[in-house]
């Protein structure tokens, strides 16, 4: 399989189509860069503006006609800090769509800094670790701190270098005042996030992109000899970049530019990302600088291989299932944290209730997969999502799946806000009795796992329910071989949550009826508090960023 990643950066764009291996790795094919400097104009004006959005235009259009030139099977275009902020990000977006085809999602800093850390943990032996990995672009800089095992803590930060050229020291060479300026700004925005830092113990600092790398090279440059062919696990230390600042701060752009080993065309940025790494190293204590030439772009080539996963590569269909799903997820800016938290609980809910629905593990991976991709919608408006996901759904063309199976999830889709499935609704209708009752179920497990995690914030841990199909209500002591009087049977919903879950419980009880038909029952609900919610990278959310 063949893959294109899209880095679509505050400073540069970047291409990277690889060739996808078996056992995970991938050969790189085809690397294209274009500076832009979007982070510039936006920090400037809060727009990229229309001469620099035909440019962008032009780029990922080059950027597609290469890809198509390998053979990609699979294009994904990620956009950050500028494309998030920049008052008409939308309409570029929208515009990359309509002229070159390439849909872009535009991430934010949490899953940012996730995908480099992916990338810096497969290029860079963490020895000793966890490791603080920083990545300064042009808008942001993005933080993440942890070890082979995986990540612990991740942020981000209005510290790029763009940024912060254009907004503080856009003087050349700066003043001293402005450099004063310079490093209040930046030391404050550390020391808001220091302390989840210092707390996982960082024990070396990494360092990504463009600007960071060029620091590091004219470091190493001045130590005298060749360049290496690459400069990945270079240390520099923290003297060294002390005397790369001295000359950066005493020199103009132009004459920066002319440093050895220096990129010419971050010649004007360096003044800032001296200051930031600087910074950094002060607030951490840390005193060496570790390059990985591996940032986003090769994080998202890594993710997309773990999204259809080596069995998918070796032509297992289940895996392909999966991955398809979380592709036309991808495809539609989801909520990732929310998709997965609701997957979990809808799950948990079946397996709970398995003796209720006698239903089987093709009925609970549809469910899960439902769970995943159940607010697609949102990607074209929160109005109607329901709607909309249904759509997406039937036109995402999904790979390994039955036309039935995929009417089934587009009715999960349809159906997992309000109301009961019904024929009228295309998907469903065409579906056969036996069919319809299992989607039926389906929908009522999904709608109370939806309700479950109403807040997007991962506040329950687990739900459980508890009781048995022959005790109804009004039969104190009744069990099973019993008489029971007529009535719905009780069951108990047990929720384990963090903090407080109250608005959970309140959406599920607004949201239970169709569970309840279904089951017979009534529904009854009991929170079990758990305390504070714990960091969770696997979530999609991160300690600093709620």
């Amino acid at each position: 399989m063949r893959i294109a990643a899209l880095d679509l950066g505050s400073n540069s764009f970047h291409l990277l189509v690889v060739e996808a291996r078996l056992d995970g790795s991938f050969v790189p094919l085809a690397r294209e860069r274009e500076m832009l400097r979007l982070g510039d104009l936006v920090a400037r004006t809060g727009a990229i503006g229309e001469e620099a959005t035909a440019r962008a235009v032009e780029v990922v259009r080059r950027f597609r006609s290469v890809a198509e030139a390998q053979h990609a099977d699979e294009i994904v275009a990620l956009g950050t800090a500028a494309l998030r902020e920049a008052t008409d990000g939308v309409a570029l977006v929208d515009r990359v769509r309509d002229e070159t085809g390439v849909e872009i999602e535009v991430v934010d800093g949490l899953r940012e800094a996730e995908l480099i850390f992916t990338a810096v943990r497969s290029s860079v032996l963490i020895d000793p670790g966890p490791a603080l990995v920083a990545d300064l672009g042009g808008g942001s800089l993005e933080l993440a701190v942890g070890d082979r095992s995986g990540l612990v803590f991740a942020t981000s930060l209005r510290l790029g270098v763009g940024r912060l050229t254009a907004e503080v020291a856009p003087a050349d060479p700066p003043a001293a005042d402005d450099r004063a300026r310079l490093r209040a700004r930046v030391a404050a925005e550390l020391a808001g996030v220091m302390d989840e830092v210092l707390s996982a113990k960082p024990q070396m600092l990494v360092g990504s992109s463009g600007t960071l790398t060029s620091i590091a090279r004219i470091a190493l440059m001045a130590r005298g000899g060749p360049l290496p062919s690459t400069l990945n696990q270079l240390t520099v230390t923290a003297e060294e970049i002390a005397s790369v600042a001295r000359r950066v701060f005493s020199a103009t752009s132009a004459e920066r530019a002319r440093m050895p080993g220096c990129d010419s065309r971050r010649a004007e940025l360096l003044p800032a990302g001296i200051v930031v790494l600087e910074e950094l190293m002060a607030a951490t204590g840390l005193d060496s600088l570790t390059v990985s030439e591996w940032a986003l772009r090769e994080g998202i080539v890594l993710d997309a291989i773990g999204m259809h996963e080596r069995a998918e590569l070796a032509g297992d269909p289940r895996a392909m299932r999966r991955s398809s799903v979380l592709a036309l997820c991808r495809r539609s800016s989801w909520r990732q944290r929310h998709a997965h938290q609701v997957a979990k609980l809808a799950v948990e809910l079946f397996d709970a209730t398995v003796d209720l629905h006698d239903l089987g593990p093709d009925s609970r991976e549809l469910l899960e997969l439902g769970g995943l991709v159940h607010d697609i919608g949102e990607h074209v408006s929160k109005t109607d999502h329901d709607r909309h996901t249904a759509y997406l759904i039937e036109n995402g063309g999904l790979r390994g799946f039955s036309p039935a199976e995929v009417h089934k999830l587009a009715a999960l889709g349809r159906y997992h806000v309000r109301g009961t499935p019904k024929a009228s609704f295309e998907p469903f209708g065409t579906l056969d009795d036996a069919d319809r009752a299992e989607v039926t179920t389906l929908v009522a497990l999904l709608r109370v796992a939806d309700a479950l995690d109403a807040t997007h914030a991962s506040l329950v841990e687990h739900a459980r329910v508890e009781g048995h199909p022959m005790v109804r209500v009004g039969t104190e002591g009744a069990g099973p071989g019993r008489d029971c009087e007529p009535g719905p049977r009780r069951l108990d919903l047990v929720v384990e949550g963090h903090g407080d879950a109250e608005l959970e419980l309140w959406t599920v009880r607004r949201k239970q009826e169709l569970f309840e038909k279904v089951f017979d029952c009534r529904l009854d609900l009991r929170l079990v508090r758990l305390g504070r919610v714990p960091y969770d990278p696997g979530r999609g959310g991160g300690a600093g960023l709620s």
